[in-house]
């Protein structure tokens, strides 16, 4: 049986009227066939479910991207028309989900917005407009073409001499799409930036001292991930991290009491 890994989902309207949680199909796919884990739709509401519960019956997390933004007053700061929309509710459920899976070692994969929630749960805060900083580009989804065009290798990503990403990826510069608005502004406690674009802004972190996988990256890997030199590697190891959880768990009652 293949281990569960818990996809963050987001709040939706169907036809512009219907609420939904809905989740990029492109996710499930990368998390079911190249992860190789049963991918499982999570509703980031506190009314329907609980840290604890998600930590209890899934063994990993992938925190996806989507339009609304991590709420400023998450780091300190008031919100202006810069931050775009929110989704308090999943606020209220990812950050402490992020701080509960490293205390735990308990694997998650942050995207997008994941990788900004991961450093707004570790203590870090956001600019809110990335190609409003001098010196910077923009990194937003372009506004016009195809999906293909959408989510095309867009600029490079340099990482650390022997980090923890250039050891994965086999590789020290890798060409990535960019489909973000915001970016971290400052890290938050133990989040380790291991990887730039060329204008500087972060793109890979992990969590320094962390037991378990608690790679975040600021591109879309989700996008081809079964063919893409970058994407593979990454979601492969997750899946590898996530089943580990799950072995140790399956004969631990601490763990799966956790």
């Amino acid at each position: 049986m293949r281990p569960v890994v818990g996809i963050i989902g987001n709040q939706h309207l169907i036809n512009d009227e219907y609420p939904a949680h809905a989740g990029g199909s492109m996710n499930s796919e990368a998390i079911s066939a190249v992860s190789d884990c049963m991918p499982l739709l999570i509703p980031a509401d506190p009314r329907f479910v609980s840290v604890d519960e998600l930590m209890q019956r899934c063994d990993g997390f992938l925190l996806t991207g989507g339009r609304p933004n991590v709420h400023p007053e998450e780091y300190g700061e008031a919100a202006t028309e810069a931050h775009g929309a929110f989704d308090r509710a999943r606020d209220a459920i990812v950050l402490p989900l992020v701080r509960a899976c490293v205390e735990n070692g308990q694997p998650f994969l942050g995207i997008c917005r994941g990788f900004q929630e991961v450093n707004v749960a570790m203590g870090g805060a956001l600019h809110p407009e990335i190609r409003d900083l001098p010196g910077r580009d923009n990194h937003r989804m372009p506004p016009d073409g195809t999906l293909e065009e959408k989510f095309a290798l867009r600029h490079k990503v340099s990482f650390s001499k022997d980090g923890v990403f250039h050891r994965l990826m086999g590789a020290q510069e890798v060409l990535t799409n960019t489909l973000h608005g915001q970016g971290i502004k400052r890290a938050g406690a133990r989040v380790v930036i291991d990887g730039y674009a060329p204008d500087g802004t972060p793109e890979a972190t992990f969590i320094e001292g962390a037991q378990g996988f608690t790679l975040s990256v600021q591109w879309h890997p989700e996008w081809d991930a079964a063919n893409d030199p970058v994407s593979r590697p990454l979601f492969e190891a997750f899946g590898d991290a996530v089943r580990a959880w799950a072995r140790d768990r399956s004969a631990s009652p601490m763990l799966r009491s956790a």
